[in-house]
C-alpha cells in the first residue's frame, strides 16, 4: 500500500514569509536567507487532516530536531523572517559541526547549533528597536520576554534598562546571551537531582540575561542531547566557541567561517553544474 505523505517540502522561495520588510537593515538575515535558497534547504509543512494545526507544529519542532533533513515543521506555507534566520543557523551549524555518516552528533555540537540560532533573536530584538519599532517580530518577541524576566523577578524599570542595552549593544547581546546558553546547558546536563540543578542554575543569578534563561526550552536541550546526543569533548565545537568568546565581533566572525564558504561552496556547485551541461 502506498503511503500517503505527510508533509509537503517547500523550499524558501515557496513560502510567503512575514515581517521581512522590518528586516532589510538586517544585512545578515539577508545572507541566511539566502544560504537556505542556494542550499535549496527544505521545509516540511503540515498537509492532509494536519494542515494549518500549529500546536502539532510546536511539539513535533520541540521534539525531533532534523536539521539534516529539513528545516522547522509548518502548519501552512508561511513563515515568519526570524524563523528563516533560525533554521539557516541551525543548517550552518549542522554543516560546520556535521560528524561522520552514521555517527549521533555530539551533545556539545547540539548545544552549540541551538545556542547560536536562540541568542540571534536577541540581537535581531535590538537591531529592530532601533529601525523597525512596529515590526510585528517586537510584537511577539518583547512581551514574551517581559513576562519572562517578571517571573524571574525583574521590576518593568529593570527590564526596560535591558531592553535599551540590547538595543544600544546588540552583538555583544547576541554573544553574552549566547555564553549563557551554552554554559546553562552544559551545567544542567552534568545534573541528576533537582537540587543540583538548582544550584546551577543559581550559580547564573548574576549574569546580565539570568532572568531571560527560562525563555528558552532548556529542559527540551538538555533531554534531547542526553537521548541522542554523544557524549565526549567534540574538537570543532569547542574551537567555534572559544573563537566566539574571543572575537570582538562575534557575528563577523560567524558571517567569515560560515556564511561566507556555504554561499562560496553553492556557487562552485552552481559553476560546475552549468559547466556541466551540454
Amino acid at each position: 500500500m502506498k503511503r500517503t505523505a505527510l508533509f509537503d517540502r517547500r523550499t524558501v522561495d515557496d513560502l510567503a514569509i512575514g515581517d521581512e520588510r522590518a528586516f532589510r537593515h538586517v544585512a545578515l538575515y539577508a545572507d541566511l536567507k539566502e544560504v537556505l535558497r542556494r542550499a535549496a534547504y527544505p521545509f516540511r509543512v503540515l498537509r492532509g487532516a494536519s494542515s494549518g494545526r500549529a500546536d502539532r507544529a510546536l511539539l513535533l519542532n520541540l521534539s525531533f530536531w532534523a536539521a539534516d533533513v529539513g528545516g522547522d515543521v509548518l502548519p501552512d506555507a508561511s513563515i515568519e523572517a526570524d524563523v528563516v534566520a533560525h533554521a539557516a543557523w541551525h543548517h550552518l551549524a549542522a554543516r560546520q559541526l556535521a560528524t561522520a555518516a552514521g555517527r549521533p552528533p555530539s551533545i556539545e555540537a547540539l548545544f552549540l547549533g541551538e545556542a547560536i540560532a536562540s541568542a540571534f533573536d536577541v540581537y535581531l530584538v535590538g537591531r529592530l528597536l532601533a529601525h523597525a519599532p512596529r515590526s510585528t517580530f517586537l510584537e511577539t518577541q518583547v512581551p514574551a520576554m517581559a513576562e519572562t524576566a517578571r517571573a524571574a523577578g525583574l521590576s518593568k524599570a529593570s527590564f526596560a534598562r535591558l531592553l535599551a542595552d540590547i538595543a544600544a549593544h546588540p552583538e555583544l547581546s547576541f554573544e553574552s546571551l549566547r555564553e549563557l546558553l551554552c554554559d546553562a546547558t552544559a551545567a544542567l546536563l552534568a545534573c541528576s537531582t533537582a537540587e543540583q540543578a538548582l544550584g546551577a542554575l543559581g550559580a547564573f543569578d548574576r549574569h546580565r540575561f539570568h532572568a531571560l534563561l527560562h525563555r528558552y526550552e532548556l529542559s527540551n536541550w538538555v533531554l534531547y542531547a542526553r537521548a541522542y546526543g554523544r557524549e565526549g569533548p567534540d574538537r570543532r565545537a569547542r574551537a567555534v566557541d572559544g573563537a566566539l568568546r574571543r572575537a570582538k565581533a562575534p557575528l563577523d566572525w560567524l558571517a567569515a567561517h560560515w556564511i561566507a564558504p556555504a554561499l562560496a561552496t553553492a556557487d562552485a556547485g552552481s559553476q560546475v553544474a552549468r559547466s556541466s551541461r551540454p
